[in-house]
């Protein structure tokens, strides 16, 4: 069962704070392993286009952040398993959960990559997509 009175919006801005969040760590660590391997004889190019997608990524997740405190929205923890991710928020004052199984995580951070890294972020909030295919999105209010 959903917060009482939580919009799908407000879900997907959740939802995208978690994949933004997870796809920077991506980028990060991309990053770091080609500055590392030594396998390239010019990884700064390669390097700088990851961090101009992790840039890319940090502004839109200062907008979602800035909407969260319009609605009152904070996520609370975020925990890994071996079935994908999960958050636990607060939405006005309610509690909820929402977990990403790791098939929907991966086709959506891979999709997000490419566009971040193409420098064409997509807008916060549902994609086309995310409207049509809620199969891997469940929200749930705490016991």
């Amino acid at each position: 069962m959903a917060v009482p009175g939580i919009k799908e919006e407000e879900l997907a801005l959740i939802k995208s704070a978690l994949l933004l969040g997870f796809l920077q760590k991506v980028f990060q660590r991309d990053a770091r392993i080609l500055e590392q391997s030594g396998l390239l004889k010019s990884p700064e190019a390669y390097v700088e286009l990851i961090h101009g997608g992790e840039h890319r990524v940090a502004l839109v997740l200062s907008e979602i952040h800035g909407k969260f405190r319009e609605r009152n929205i904070q996520i609370e923890r975020i925990h890994q398993d071996e079935n994908g991710i999960q958050a636990e928020y607060r939405c006005r004052g309610y509690h909820g959960k929402m977990r990403i199984l790791w098939a929907g995580l991966q086709r959506e951070v891979s999709s997000r990559m490419r566009a971040y890294l193409n420098g064409s972020a997509p807008e916060p909030g549902p994609s086309r997509r995310e409207r049509t295919e809620k199969g891997n999105l469940k929200a749930q209010s705490l016991p």
